[in-house]
């Protein structure tokens, strides 16, 4: 039996792919307060490898990210998804000169994973940008 879960015909994958554009789009427009309903209310994420962070520091981590005043880019490579809960792999890109002035170039392949919640809308429960970093 083959299962491809990353047919990009599968609704699943639409709405994962939507879902990772909003994301981005909200990032991209500095609304982090909408980005915040993104995230189921314990949800992680690990900006820095071994350093997973919650709640209002896990909120400070992506202002900060957000303060470079870059865009984001992401591109879902892969979804995998059983039920409510979704294994993405996303690889994403930040670069060019920050608000601060300085060159930056920011880049990774991340092993997210989210879950869709009972109205039926998917939020992260970990975000973590750098993957196997």
């Amino acid at each position: 039996m083959t299962i491809d879960h990353d047919d990009s015909t599968d609704p699943t994958r639409a709405e994962l792919s939507d879902f990772v554009t909003r994301w981005a789009q909200l990032f991209n427009d500095g609304d982090l307060a909408a980005l915040d309903q993104l995230y189921e209310p314990g949800a992680i994420s690990v900006p820095t490898a071994g350093q997973p962070m919650q709640g209002l520091a896990r909120s400070a981590a992506t202002a900060h990210l957000r303060s470079y005043g870059l865009p984001l880019q992401v591109d879902l490579r892969h979804c995998y998804a059983v039920g409510d809960i979704a294994l993405l792999i996303l690889d994403w890109s930040m670069t060019g000169t920050t608000a601060q002035g300085y060159p930056l170039d920011l880049h990774g392949s991340a092993t997210d994973i989210v879950r869709r919640n009972e109205q039926n809308r998917w939020r992260y429960v970990i975000d973590n940008p750098f993957g196997t970093a």
